[in-house]
This record gives structure tokens, C-alpha cells and sequence, in this order.
């Protein structure tokens, strides 16, 4: 295919809610084929965050996820507000989810969470963190546990930790040698 094709030729957007935006796109890709829809749920981009404390557990957290109608452990996360900087998001959400604060951070990479569904991008940060914050009470919803790689990878195992967007951050931490998951 040359340089000008695949091309867009339109494209809408409907908000559905306040997260999610549905997108049509008109696509073409030869001159001398007819324009082909394609839709996309739009989003803002996610926040990962594979969390160390001083102790080397990870932080996790518990919550009820309406998608899967069942609760589910996962990576400390959020979705990225308008104008705030990434690593500035995941120091938000790491101290409001689990109460401990941040010491470094570390950008992991970016990444298409469904490059044939989605159109957001999801941001992965390592954090060091400082010591749980004494008076820390978690947001109505979500309980946080500190697990060891091991029980990590135990729970990945048995099915327990199954977010796919959180297992690549994992696997990313560790290409990047912030962990070792064993």
C-alpha cells in the first residue's frame, strides 16, 4: 500500500457516559474500493502502576468490577485526567488506591490496550514507594493486600489475578529489571 492508503474519510463520535465515547470511521483503502466502517470505544488513557514498598511487597488491589460482574485483584490504576502529566496521575492514584506515597517513578512504556477496539493508550509506571500513610483509610470499594512476586505468580496462576492490560505491565517491570517475578 502506498504512503496516502489506508485513508480516513470520516469520522463521528457519540458520548455514551462521561468514559466512554463510541467512534465510527469511514476507511478506504484503494481508490478504487468502496469506504469501509470501522467503530472504536474511545477512552481515556489508562494509568498501570507496578508498585514496590520499602519491605519488597507489591501493593494490589480488590475491587468489583460491573464488566465481569465479579471482583478482581489487580495493579493500582485510573484513567488519566485531561492536562494532568502521567507520572503525576500514577503518584494520585497510587496514594488515593493504597495509601503509600511515592519515592521514584519509573515510565515503563506506552501501549494500545486493543488496537482493533480501543483507541486509548495505556501509560505503565514503576513506583518506589515510602511507607504506608498511618491514618490511610482505602476508597469505599477497593481492599488493598501486599503480596510477595511469588504470591503474585501463584495468583496468576490460579486465575486469581487475570487483568491482561496488568499482566503486560508486570511483564514489562520485569523486562525493565525493576522485578522478578519467580
Amino acid at each position: 500500500m502506498s504512503k496516502q492508503w489506508p485513508r480516513i474519510k470520516s469520522r463521528q463520535s457519540v458520548t455514551l457516559s462521561p468514559w466512554v465515547d463510541i467512534i465510527t470511521r469511514d476507511v478506504e483503502f484503494a481508490p478504487d474500493q468502496p469506504a469501509e466502517i470501522y467503530h472504536a470505544v474511545g477512552q481515556r488513557d489508562y494509568l498501570a502502576i507496578v508498585a514496590r514498598t520499602p519491605s519488597g511487597h507489591f501493593p494490589i488491589v480488590h475491587q468489583y468490577r460491573p464488566a465481569l460482574e465479579a471482583f478482581t485483584w489487580e495493579l493500582p490504576a485510573g484513567l488519566a485526567e485531561p492536562g494532568e502529566d502521567l507520572a503525576e496521575g500514577c503518584r494520585r492514584e497510587l496514594l488515593e488506591e493504597t495509601g503509600y506515597p511515592t519515592r521514584a517513578i519509573h515510565h515503563l512504556g506506552t501501549a494500545a490496550p486493543c488496537s482493533g477496539r480501543l483507541s486509548n493508550r495505556i501509560h505503565t509506571f514503576f513506583l518506589e514507594t515510602g511507607e504506608r500513610i498511618a491514618d490511610f483509610v482505602p476508597e469505599a470499594g477497593i481492599g488493598v493486600r501486599l503480596v510477595t512476586a511469588a504470591e503474585l505468580v501463584e495468583m496468576i496462576k490460579a486465575g486469581d489475578f487475570v487483568s491482561q492490560l496488568h499482566l503486560g505491565a508486570l511483564l514489562l517491570a520485569e523486562l525493565r529489571s525493576f522485578i522478578v517475578l519467580r
